[in-house]
């Protein structure tokens, strides 16, 4: 078993920039710009396309080729880079696998993804956005409407593990939205497309449309469609960095949820703080694999502990020697000055999961605009909100949180204004109209609004 290490960085000394550069390197690394590929993934670039390409090389290749030639393109890029060789018809499963995947899977699960499907439509049916109409004055009404995006397709991995969370986390908000169709896609592999859990849960949730595909060839097919499968107007879901610079590459073809990448999370602890809870909280999302996990902390003593429950907890667990390596490369330990500065670097990194373990989280949460989704008090882990509380999971990585929001039935809501005015009430503003629009040239546009007023 390889020796356990993780980095452990100082940032008391106020003109030291260490803890700054610790963080912003860590965010480097695990953004798109990092260029982080597995040596595997590197050989299999290698093999399918007989040169070097960069992973934006190879996500453009795969579009090009998936939007002028299609399905045969999709095939071919799931057999050469999946291992799977399909025909077009083999796509889309079949209803009766759906079926009869949800028949043979266990009964608890079937009873659990019931349970928090209750908690996600509870929580999304209360944010959603509705309708708001205003008649400012007479003869004036003005609303802001919103309509559900006709039809979405989800990603969802099928690599390392199987994520039936993943499609109750971003088809459940879906369907409270009022979306009419959802496809999804995941790669044809043992924990994708051929899952017994995932396809039980697809068809426990009433989605009929999965489709055997996944990496940026899928994303490619959702976006500009093909014969297997018509074109989505959204695409939403994680994956790996193929799956983000392909959804990056097709936004504005199609709208997407976010530039997401690898996992991450800051634990901000105080002396109150359990140091095997705060350890497991680091491990959970270093198992992504790779996952940044960082403690921010002004307990010296606390580091020492935490130190110490990292290597103890990584030996006994199934995915400890990813989360060991995670840690190594992108983990870190940071000693602040006091709890202030913890927020200010909390806040420099805008981390996707937000985890408080302090006597007060609730002071210390108005003082960080900047987290994905925050999670206040030694009871509430970051595992919560993955799988169960009822926000989605699906959330902004990189930094991006600094303007990105985290999936909701929101997201699938396209806003739009509706304004009607009576003949008196376009009489009155009539005159304020012509003046702008003539003071700009417009005149046609003024003409419109004068016809109107002989």
């Amino acid at each position: 078993m390889s020796e356990f290490s993780i980095q452990t960085v100082d940032a008391r000394d106020p003109s030291s920039d260490d803890a700054v550069e610790t963080l912003a390197a860590l965010r480097e690394k695990l953004s798109p710009r990092g260029d982080l590929v597995s040596p595997r993934g590197r050989e299999l670039t290698q093999k399918v396309f007989r040169k070097p390409l960069t992973p934006v090389e190879v996500v453009e290749t795969i579009c090009r080729d998936v939007q002028s030639d299609g399905t045969s393109a999709l095939l071919r890029y799931t057999k050469s880079l999946d291992g799977a060789e399909l025909s077009a018809a083999e796509l889309r499963v079949p209803e009766e696998d759906l079926k009869a995947a949800h028949a043979k899977a266990d009964g608890n699960l079937i009873e659990t993804i019931r349970r928090i499907r209750d908690n996600i439509v509870e929580f999304q049916s209360a944010i959603l956005h509705r309708d708001v109409t205003i008649t400012p004055r007479p003869g004036v009404s003005l609303t802001q409407r919103y309509v559900p995006i006709p039809r979405v397709g989800i990603c969802v991995p099928g690599g390392a593990a199987a994520y039936p969370s993943t499609v109750m986390m971003t088809a459940i908000p879906a369907q409270v939205a009022g979306v009419d169709e959802i496809a999804v896609v995941a790669p044809p592999t043992p924990f994708g497309s051929y899952n017994t859990d995932m396809l039980a849960t697809c068809h426990e949730l009433g989605i009929k449309e999965v489709y055997r595909c996944g990496g940026a060839q899928a994303v490619a097919a959702m976006a500009y469609g093909c014969d297997a499968m018509p074109a989505v107007d959204k695409i939403v879901g994680p994956g790996n960095l193929f799956v983000a610079l392909a959804k990056k590459l097709v936004f504005g073809t199609v709208d997407i949820d976010s530039f997401a990448g690898p996992s991450e999370v800051i634990v901000i602890a105080d002396e109150s703080a359990d140091a095997a809870f705060v350890a497991s909280d680091l491990i959970a999302q270093a198992e992504h694999s790779p996952g940044s996990a960082i403690l921010i902390t002004w307990d010296e003593s606390l580091i020492a502990k935490v130190e110490s429950e990292l290597a103890e907890q990584l030996q006994a667990l199934e995915r400890g020697d990813l989360a060991r390596d995670a840690l190594a490369d992108f983990g870190a330990l940071i000693l602040a000055r006091d709890a202030d500065q913890a927020c200010e670097l909390t806040d420099s990194f805008a981390p996707e999961h937000l985890q408080i373990e302090t006597r007060n989280p609730e002071s210390l949460i108005e003082k960080i605009r900047h987290s994905g989704a925050a999670f206040l008090g030694h009871h509430t882990p970051v595992a919560l909100g993955d799988y169960a509380a009822g926000p989605s999971h699906v959330l902004p990585t990189g930094g991006t949180c600094r303007w990105a929001a985290g999936l909701s039935a929101n997201s699938f809501l396209r806003s739009g204004s509706v304004t009607q005015f009576t003949e008196s009430a376009l009489a009155e503003i009539g005159p304020d109209v012509i003046t702008v629009a003539e003071k700009e040239g417009l005149t046609a546009h003024a003409r419109s609004i004068s016809i109107r007023q002989c």
